[in-house]
């Protein structure tokens, strides 16, 4: 066969393949594209987990795309520990200028270009030796005597060790370097993505006006939550498999400060923010965070009691029952007359705006607290029907259960 048709023909091969790989990118919301994009912006080290093929390598690609930044791609497993640490090169007089540490190709381009999406993939088959060689890379951005630029952010991906080619587990100080992303594959994503479609990353929209409130807001909620959980400021797991994922240390809950600043100035939703702040100091005390965050916006018991016709409570039923409790705690604290009355109309407002079993037990505490010479305030009428209601339904919720288990 001549080599001009065989040439046309792979020519023609080229073409298809181009048809393939030409996709388009579309606004929409994905909160996990949305976690990456958000952490990126905060220039923390990502580390996305997933099993083989779920498309880690692929949302790399088309992020440093969305965002114009050249990706630079190195496959931790593959590569000496020299190869991040530098190699010595000797120079003319070593005893004055010492042996610098020579960089490899990809970190001096990286520089060269002053910006860039450095993608370390594989990292749970690297090996310990190239682990603790990654350590100040991931961390300080130094690769032998080259510090990067600013302008390059570094995303990780790794494979479960169940699902790893000779995994390893992560090493402990390496971990708590990174922001842990679950990755998932969206079924509606990937169909439309594979019909030559996919969502479009974009960096979050920040509000200038709202960054130092931000700041405060994040500085205040880690603080005050690590005041009253000092047990969590540091916390090493015990189990060697959840040492290589995200737990709290000083260093992380840096990192969730951050992203909690980040989350607020973008107004990103709660569940973006709880995967990043489980991602970034585990779970337990990433929710527990998130608990606190909630209870930080309730509304203090004593501004209640001063003007119980302006009460603004909480839409959620466990925020409501938290925020009823307290305003009976405070009249329990400091029980007077006029406390006891404004009280009673609070709970006269949660009947009238929410479901009327959240009130039933802070009705019956704080009717418990009247003293021989309160009178009855009037809204204790509203009130004691749908009371009495409530009880009624309970009970008899109660005997049906009763009779589904005694098999009548």
């Amino acid at each position: 066969m001549p080599l001009t048709a065989r040439n046309s023909r792979l020519d023609v091969a080229a073409d298809l393949l181009s048809l393939l790989h030409a996709t388009t990118t579309e606004p929409r919301h994905d909160q996990q594209l949305e976690a990456l994009t958000l952490a990126v912006a905060a220039d923390l080290p990502v580390l996305l987990w997933g099993e083989p093929g779920i498309g880690k390598t692929a949302a790399l690609q088309q992020l440093a795309a969305s965002l114009e930044l050249p990706l630079t791609t190195v496959i931790a497993s593959v590569h000496e520990p020299s190869d991040f640490s530098g190699l010595p090169v000797v120079g003319d007089d070593p005893a004055v200028q010492g042996v610098p540490m020579a960089p490899p190709d990809w970190a001096v381009r990286l520089v060269r270009e002053g910006r860039g999406l450095l993608f370390l993939d594989e990292l749970s088959t690297a090996p310990p030796a190239v682990q603790a060689a990654l350590l100040r890379l991931v961390l300080e951005r130094r690769v032998g005597a080259l510090k990067l630029p600013p302008g390059v952010r570094i995303v990780a991906a790794a494979n479960p060790r169940s699902s790893a080619a000779d995994g390893w587990e992560l090493s402990p100080p390496l971990a708590n370097r990174f922001v842990h992303l679950l990755w998932l594959h969206d079924h509606d994503v990937v169909v439309r993505g594979l019909g030559g479609t996919w969502p479009r990353a974009v960096l979050p929209e920040l509000d200038p006006r709202r960054l130092p409130e931000a700041v405060a807001f994040a500085r205040r909620a880690v603080c005050g939550f690590l005041a009253v959980r000092p047990a969590l400021v540091h916390q090493l797991p015990a189990g060697e498999p959840r040492r290589g994922g995200p737990w709290p240390s000083p260093r992380s809950w840096e990192m969730a400060l951050a992203l909690t600043a980040f989350a607020t100035a973008a107004g990103t939703s709660r569940e973006v923010l709880s995967m990043l702040v489980r991602g970034t100091v585990g779970d337990g005390p990433g929710l527990e965070l998130l608990a606190f965050l909630d209870r930080m916006d309730l509304p203090d018991p004593e501004t209640l009691l001063a003007d119980p016709a302006a009460a603004a409570l909480p839409e959620r039923g466990d925020l409501r029952q938290i925020v009823l409790d307290g305003v009976v705690e405070a009249v329990r604290k400091r029980p007077d007359r006029q406390r006891w009355d404004a009280a009673w109309a609070i709970m006269a407002r949660a009947l009238e705006t929410g479901p009327p079993d959240l009130v039933v037990v802070p009705a019956g505490s704080l009717a418990a607290l009247r003293q021989a010479d309160w009178d009855v305030p009037a809204t204790i009428g509203r009130l004691a029907g749908a009371v009495s209601l409530s009880r009624r339904a309970d009970r008899a919720g109660a005997r049906v259960v009763a009779a589904a288990g005694s098999g009548r």
